[in-house]
């Protein structure tokens, strides 16, 4: 029951905090640069929660070696999501990337 309490609580939370932001941003206009700025968001969070992981996969110590299976999936990611800008071949390319390094580091 407390847990079901919590739940509808936190809802109540996030919609207390966000609706009234939605409800005005759908009856003012927003300046163009807003708008614009508004189109990197997405790019920006996922930039803010990937990185870490990748950067710092075991410790608080920054990897940047060869042994770092995340960054070698992430940095080829990058090139065939830049190159192809097409985000299920670059899901596939990074899936398949890491797995490939992984068991290359396991032979090794």
């Amino acid at each position: 029951m407390n847990e079901i309490l919590m739940i509808i609580g936190m809802t109540l939370v996030t919609i207390a905090v966000r609706y009234p932001v939605l409800v005005l941003v759908g009856k003012i206009p927003l300046p163009p640069a807003v708008v614009r700025a508004l189109k990197f968001v997405p790019t920006a969070v996922l930039t803010a929660i990937i990185t870490p992981a990748v950067l710092y996969p075991r410790s608080s110590q920054i990897e940047l070696g060869i042994t770092n299976e995340y960054l070698i999936a992430a940095v080829l990611s990058s090139l065939v999501a830049w190159r192809t800008r097409n985000v299920l071949v670059t899901i596939v390319v990074g899936m398949a990337s890491l797995l490939a390094w992984r068991w290359l580091m396991s032979v090794l």
